[in-house]
């Protein structure tokens, strides 16, 4: 009624604020009420970097820090986020001065304070407990896996790094050659065969946010509900890009459509197309998916556009085989192990038996009380231990595989 009235408002203007639009009264929001809806999105690196020097302007830096590097470093971070780094950077010096501080003491000596520079590495403390405020209502994960950690698939990964690390990371690249990056990746494999690790390792090599979202946790009984979770992950996903939205177990909420009785699994899969195919882009957002079953993911999804790449993560061969094991014993204190014997003797095992297979060794040796674990320790081990994907399973991805035109299982690559 006051913002409609007859009378002449006179030089009074109506300014309203939220994080929740999609809340407010259409009625508010028509012309001659609300006539202007502006955005004030996240930040870029430009806009980071210029609050990060006003919130440090009067703070004792060291003389080489580079402001740059560090907003190069906190992608979703807004304002208020910048903010409470540079108060967390501030209380990492303080508790590291403050034992050299005698507080009985009403003044505090000169070298001591001289010592009271805040440093880059601060700043990198500061970001191990600071997070954007706009992941906290989403599954964040900060994933420490990198590439070495990783054992063989050597060619998955060459893939990754062609297919989502560089437009991440080099996106003028691609803008130079008038290509768009691709949208999504569909990892399939047997169970065990590193999917997660993967999708892990390359959201910490390619330095952006990472979205872990299981398919039964976002399923609900409510109508709209799963749908309103999606558009949620999205919305989030494009407000702290670069990032990486990881869907495990996409079968559970994009199968086929038309085998869900309730139909919920539908809308959400007719969601996730929506997002990825939208009229607003999906810059600098890659979506990854993994899954057991392949075959029972929605061909839409499948096509080019959408899950661009279809990359089949083996089970591993001898060389991959090796790797792992060299993985998983790289901290383990050993004597002498035939490695090479145990690599022949667990054909068919896929990355989680081997990384089982050790921890079980392992257990074997503390059991006895021994400083090191040695061969008769795997040998005990490989008796309790057996292979997780038959032989008859390993044929069907194989031929999946074929169809999909992909390598065969077998080839020398594993996480």
């Amino acid at each position: 009624t006051l913002m409609d009235g007859l009378e002449s408002r006179g030089d009074v203007i109506v300014i309203g604020a939220t994080n929740r639009e999609e809340d407010i009264d259409t009625a508010l929001r028509r012309p001659g009420r609300f006539d202007r809806e502006i955005e004030i999105g996240v930040p870029d690196k430009a806009g980071r970097k210029e609050i990060l020097q006003i919130h440090t302007r009067s703070m004792p830096l060291e003389k080489d820090i580079d402001l740059g590097e560090i907003a190069n470093a906190t992608h979703g971070f807004v304002g208020a986020d910048l903010s409470a780094l540079t108060k967390e950077a501030a209380l990492v010096v303080l508790r590291r001065i403050l034992p050299k501080i005698d507080l009985e003491k009403d003044e505090i000596p000169a070298e001591v304070l001289e010592k009271l520079i805040v440093k880059h590495d601060d700043f990198v403390d500061a970001l191990k407990s600071v997070e954007p405020s706009a992941m906290r209502e989403v599954m964040v994960e900060t994933p420490t896996v990198r590439w070495m950690d990783i054992g063989g698939l050597d060619e998955v990964k060459d893939t990754l790094i062609k297919v989502v690390e560089m437009p991440l990371k080099q996106p003028e690249i691609f803008k130079n050659f008038g290509i768009n990056p691709a949208k999504g990746v569909l990892l399939y494999g047997p169970p065990g065969c590193g999917k997660t690790l993967l999708a892990k390792a390359i959201a910490t090599e390619s330095e952006c946010n990472f979205i872990t979202i299981r398919g039964p946790e976002i399923m609900s009984k409510w109508v709209g509900e799963s749908e309103k979770a999606v558009r949620g992950i999205f919305k989030k996903a494009r407000q702290v890009s670069p990032c990486i939205v990881f869907f495990d177990e996409i079968d559970a909420i994009a199968s086929i459509r038309g085998t869900d009785t309730s139909r919920v699994t539908d809308r959400v899969l007719n969601q996730i197309l929506t997002e990825m195919d939208g009229i607003e882009k999906l810059e600098n957002v890659i979506v990854i998916a993994a899954t057991n079953r392949p075959d029972l993911v929605d061909p839409a999804l499948l096509r080019p556009g959408r899950f661009d790449k279809i990359i089949l993560v083996p089970a591993p061969d001898e060389k991959a085989r090796r790797s792992i094991f060299e993985v998983h014993t790289r901290n383990m204190p050993t004597g002498k192990i035939d490695f090479d014997s145990l690599v022949k003797r667990t054909e068919g095992h896929t990355g989680a038996d081997i990384e089982a297979l050790c921890r079980e060794a392992a257990f074997l040796a503390i059991s006895e009380k021994k400083k090191k674990v040695e061969q008769s320790h795997f040998t005990e081990a490989l008796k309790k231990t057996k292979p997780s994907v038959s032989e008859m399973e390993l044929n069907i991805y194989e031929k999946y595989g074929e169809y999909m035109g992909g390598s065969k299982l077998r080839e020398p690559s594993y996480a």
